[in-house]
């Protein structure tokens, strides 16, 4: 196996969703689009699913990771597709027992046009503040009036999504929640009953409690983070990834002398540099560039030189370190950590797209 892999750790996977279920005590919809965030979506679902008390629903964003998880035989699940559906994949719908989202009345038309065999199960897709996708408050009206034509579907919830939960200032999050409520009014006062409501995601879950309905949609807080650092930390969370590696070369540099393109790095003293078999293509960004640090026998090692597409570097000193010498790039040690959350600081972005972007070149090893 490749000396650089990504470890999974399974352990806390499952206790940042025992977390989760002790404080919201709803039904959990597992959100594990994007491969699980970069984690691995078969194996996180099957982690989750052997729990004493597991997810009722899973998650995902495409009709391709639906059927993925079917594939897997994943079948006694409900499984969620956030993408808006398309028409010509309603049989796939249909056949493979998976929920469709229906955010917009032009969809409901076109699917009274459509004779297909067997009912369709939806979610609708409610805007209340995000401007993304959905039916707006004033819309709701004459969008009932067309799902109420349609005979061949059934409904069974409906849900919104938070443009702001994870921010301090929670005033606009309270203002879709208000908005959400009263278009549930009018979707009720129609006769239409859904047996799932459902809103928070994972920032609601942790400050939002009104928004817990029937259901919660926990994503990047299973997998270990807060999704922002304005949020609260109500509730604690194991990082779940742990990026891994090893020594391939140890070199001498002497004063004065550079390493990798741009000469980003030139030595001040003598000095000694090792190699390690990551790089851009596998996710490890090129603006960590002299600013990340790894975990070498238990000692912080700093990364020198340009990150390139296969190979990066660390300045060792005068330690004494032996070739394979196993190096953590991302992860913790004791009480230090060098995790998806330092590096989205550094890269002023977020741990979803740290996680997301480790490359599948880069192998899962699953850690139960």
């Amino acid at each position: 196996m490749r000396p650089t892999y990504a470890e999974i750790n399974l352990k806390n996977l499952l206790f940042n969703y025992t977390q989760i279920r002790n404080k919201t005590k709803t039904k959990i919809i597992a959100v594990v689009k994007a491969d699980s965030y970069g984690h691995g979506m078969v194996e996180c679902v099957k982690a989750l699913s052997s729990h004493i008390s597991p997810p009722e629903y899973y998650a995902v964003a495409l009709l391709e990771e639906a059927l993925e998880l079917r594939k897997a035989n994943v079948t006694d699940k409900q499984i969620l597709c956030f993408a808006p559906i398309d028409i010509d994949e309603i049989e796939k719908y249909v056949d493979n027992n998976i929920i469709a989202t229906i955010n917009d009345t032009s969809q409901l038309i076109k699917l009274k046009k459509i004779d297909f065999k067997g009912r369709l199960i939806v979610h609708l897709k409610l805007d209340s503040g995000m401007g993304r996708v959905g039916v707006k408050p004033l819309e709701i009206v004459s969008f009932i009036k067309k799902l109420r034509e349609n005979k061949n579907i059934i409904v069974d919830g409906v849900y919104t999504h938070f443009a702001t939960s994870d921010e301090r200032d929670k005033t606009f999050a309270y203002q879709q929640l208000d908005n959400f409520n009263k278009m549930i009014t009018k979707i009720k006062e129609a006769g239409i009953n859904p047996s799932l409501i459902h809103a928070a995601n994972s920032g609601a879950i942790i400050d939002i409690p009104e928004a817990y309905f029937d259901a919660v949609r926990p994503g990047i807080a299973l997998y270990g983070y807060y999704p922002s650092n304005e949020t609260s930390m109500s509730i604690k969370l194991k990082p779940v990834m742990s990026l891994i590696s090893k020594i391939t070369s140890i070199k001498k540099i002497n004063k004065g002398e550079s390493v990798s393109y741009g000469r980003l790095f030139i030595a001040d003293e003598d000095t000694t540099v090792v190699t390690v078999p990551i790089g851009y293509a596998d996710g490890y960004n090129r603006n960590l560039t002299n600013k990340a640090i790894g975990f070498l026998n238990k000692e912080v090692v700093k990364q020198v030189g340009r990150v390139t597409m296969d190979r990066i570097l660390f300045e060792i000193k005068n330690k004494s370190i032996k070739l394979d010498s196993k190096i953590i790039l991302m992860g913790n040690i004791g009480e230090m950590k060098f995790d998806a959350n330092d590096w989205s600081n550094i890269l002023n972005t977020i741990p979803y797209e740290i996680t997301c972007n480790i490359s599948k070149r880069v192998p899962r090893v699953y850690k139960k």
